[in-house]
């Protein structure tokens, strides 16, 4: 396999029971393979995706002191704009070679939880940005909500397992620019190797190449979608909440030919977060005594805020 599996969400969205087992079964095998599928028939459609990368880009192009504006000092990063080289991937020194925002969940009303988002930030200079960006929350939100149902029925689990978790969840939107490359990067690259945090990372295509996958044999493959597809992948707490079962894979942005450098590159992943309070214990269903229960019990947040320090976007 030198790409990552392709799948159709109409088959699960039809009244079909045997196209709609199909689905389950595809994307439930891929991702105990390699963690990772491409996406076709999802709820975001070619204008929005269009009108969100004008919005970014148009963010990005900003003077760097307007930008900085939107720095919120004490939100570990959840909120607004997060200058260039902040992260880095868990266990390297060396800063991403990117900058990015985040946009973050508004949940109903009658949410009842027990934590508190941080507000969205707003852009003065772009009065259209915020309205897209979370327009394409909600879509991609939606999305993910039928693949986790998917998953759901692949594990034995009632279908709507994740719903109440999935929905209103903490969440995050992150529009990413990693600038054109200006001298001979020291150990740097755009986005080091590693696995995602959440429960699935949903990936609209990004302006250039650079998304590597590592499949099981150690080789890494270039992660390449039709114009028209998403990529989706497993996520740290998806993978400890099924006992290994289904995988996150580690993925990176390698840096481009030399020749490409003075390109810069967008992307736009949606990173899927449960509620705080949701148990990420070993489903029961995923234990057996060839697969013994192989993480301690944690909640989502508290295992949300160990990541953060990892990763450096909070400061113990």
């Amino acid at each position: 396999m030198n790409n990552i599996p392709s799948v159709d969400l109409a088959d699960f969205l039809s009244e079909d029971p045997k196209r709609k087992q199909k689905f389950v079964q595809e994307i439930g095998s891929a991702y105990e393979d390699i963690g990772f599928v491409s996406l076709k028939n999802h709820f975001l459609s070619d204008a929005l995706v269009d009108e969100l990368y004008k919005e970014v880009k148009s963010f990005f192009a900003l003077p760097l002191e307007e930008k900085e504006k939107y720095e919120i000092e004490g939100l570990g990063g959840q909120r607004g704009y997060i200058s260039f080289g902040k992260e880095h991937a868990k266990g390297k020194k060396e800063g991403d070679l990117k900058e990015f925002w985040h946009f973050g969940q508004e949940p109903a009303a009658d949410a009842n939880l027990i934590e508190e988002y941080p507000k969205n930030v707003q852009v003065k200079e772009l009065p259209d940005f915020n309205h897209t960006g979370m327009e394409a929350y909600r879509m991609l939100e939606k999305t993910g909500i039928y693949v986790l149902r998917a998953l759901a029925l692949y594990l034995g689990l009632d279908e709507f397992y994740f719903d109440h978790w999935a929905t209103n969840g903490n969440s995050i939107l992150r529009p990413i620019h990693y600038p054109p490359i200006t001298e001979e990067p020291k150990g740097a690259v755009r986005a080091g190797a590693h696995g995602d945090i959440n429960l699935i990372t949903l990936l609209m295509g990004a302006s250039a190449g650079g998304l590597q996958v590592l499949r099981k044999d150690g080789e890494w493959i270039d992660a390449i979608p039709n114009e028209d597809e998403l990529v989706i992948n497993v996520g740290d707490m998806l993978e400890r909440h099924t006992n290994n079962k289904l995988r996150s894979t580690i993925h990176r942005v390698i840096n481009p030919p030399r020749e490409e450098w003075g390109s810069p590159r967008y992307s736009i992943p949606f990173f899927m977060h449960p509620r705080s309070d949701m148990k990420l214990n070993c489903l029961p269903e995923c234990i057996d005594e060839k697969h013994e229960k192989a993480y301690d019990d944690i909640t989502a947040g508290e295992f949300l805020y160990q990541r953060l320090v990892e990763i450096g976007l909070i400061k113990k």
